[in-house]
């Protein structure tokens, strides 16, 4: 059982009898405490999906939810869901669109290193790599002897994601995108 402190993004905690998968965390240090930290877990019920804010101090132990993590790839779009494909056993895994509307802006078909996470062998959210190769399909022109130190520009990518590149990333570029940081990390 982990301290709440040790929790991180997209992991499944159990939590008043549910399952619940922890989209965002936020820290705070009151003022005028003796050195305790109240963590914020934004949670969803891998269920109903309803949404869940809860507070707990740094040193509250909290139970993790049996996950399970397939690797799959993403094979298309069904209406209001995507469908994913094991690449083991070639099982397709259906997500509401809303529940991984994050995930979606850094997804394409190239995108290696996915997996789908089960709770009860129902999918209930995907894992992206850590970085992810997207195209730069809208920017400004390039500056002609900009360094890659210079001021930054923003630019749209194949999936609709807006990040700041470089003054030297042009449209057509290929470039790597941390997903949890939301940062441009060089060219692919």
């Amino acid at each position: 059982m982990p301290k709440a402190s040790e929790i991180k993004k997209n992991v499944a905690v159990s939590f008043d009898g549910k399952t619940y998968i922890v989209k965002d965390i936020e820290r705070s240090v009151p003022q005028g405490r003796a050195g305790g930290s109240i963590y914020r877990f934004r949670m969803y019920d891998v269920v109903t999906g309803r949404k869940l804010d809860e507070s707990f101090k740094d040193s509250e132990m909290l139970d993790l939810a049996d996950l399970i993590r397939r690797p799959a790839t993403f094979s298309y779009i069904d209406g209001e869901e995507h469908v994913f494909m094991d690449t083991e056993d070639y099982t397709p895994y259906n997500l509401n669109t809303a529940s991984i509307e994050d995930e979606v802006l850094f997804l394409n078909e190239e995108t290696a290193g996915l997996q789908v996470v089960l709770v009860d062998d129902s999918p209930v959210a995907i894992e992206l790599p850590t970085v992810v190769e997207l195209e730069v399909v809208e920017t400004d022109p390039s500056i002609k002897g900009a360094s890659a130190t210079s001021r930054t520009k923003p630019a749209t990518l194949s999936t609709g994601a807006i990040v700041q590149v470089p003054e030297h990333i042009s449209t057509g570029d290929r470039i790597k995108v941390n997903v949890e940081e939301r940062k441009f990390t060089g060219r692919a």
